[in-house]
């Protein structure tokens, strides 16, 4: 690893992440949420090890990446135990296997299919894999995910497939800067939340949701873990 690189990354941190987690406290407050309650996800896709590294040193211990390839090569490089590794890129199912060796938890569940492949390679390998259900709450064609209209019933059964924990759902809002859409985007979620843990206890209560520009939005309509990225380490291979 480059010392430059690392040192760049450290001091960008000493300024960015502080800065990250007052705009959480504060967001928490205002929505009377209990301080803590929301978990810090630093999004290191796209930067190089020395990113990884500085995180690390500054005691960010939750890591998520976009693609599978990436994510192995930094668990490998820095190994399982370093951090929680979360996957929060779509997925192929093609792809399945690899994700669930290096991934703490899957985000991006976004079909049954994909649901039923990851269970299958749980059971094969003798253990639970932890995952969210992610949820199309844009409706936007670009966006992957369950849709609204057949969430509740596919979720559910999801949630019923040996090998799998669903640990929560999650959901990625538009690239839009109107607050009321943004909010409906996340309160959707919330609200899906809310009807699936009535009715089963198979799913758990978090909510990963908001980025770098929503995220005093997502946390006011609950979200439990945000996934900070640009506000953190700068903009994709700025420090290379």
């Amino acid at each position: 690893m480059n010392q430059t690189t690392t040192d760049t990354y450290t001091e960008r941190l000493a300024v960015t992440l502080p800065a990250v987690r007052e705009r959480i406290e504060r967001a928490e407050w205002a929505s009377a949420r209990t301080p803590g309650s929301v978990r810090l996800i630093a999004v290191t896709k796209s930067h190089p090890f020395e990113a990884v590294e500085a995180a690390l040193a500054a005691g960010l211990s939750d890591l998520g990446e976009n693609r599978v390839e990436e994510l192995e090569l930094k668990v490998g490089t820095f190994g399982p135990d370093a951090a929680t590794w979360h996957m929060i890129g779509h997925l192929q199912s093609r792809k399945a296997p690899r994700a669930a060796a290096v991934s703490d938890l899957i985000h991006s569940v976004d079909s049954l299919r994909l649901a039923e492949k990851l269970a299958r390679v749980a059971i094969e390998e003798g253990r639970v894999l932890r995952v969210l259900a992610q949820v199309n709450t844009s409706g936007e064609g670009s966006k992957s995910g369950f849709s609204p209209a057949q969430a509740d019933d596919e979720i559910a059964r999801m949630a019923e497939l040996p090998g799998l924990m669903v640990d929560g759902l999650m959901t990625m809002a538009p690239f839009v800067d109107d607050e009321a859409v943004l909010a409906a985007a996340f309160g959707g979620l919330r609200e899906l939340s809310v009807r699936l843990r009535a009715a089963t206890q198979r799913i758990g209560p978090e909510l990963s949701m908001g980025m770098t520009n929503d995220l005093e939005i997502a946390i006011r309509e609950g979200s439990t873990m945000v996934r900070i990225g640009t506000a953190l380490f700068g903009e994709r291979g700025s420090a290379t």
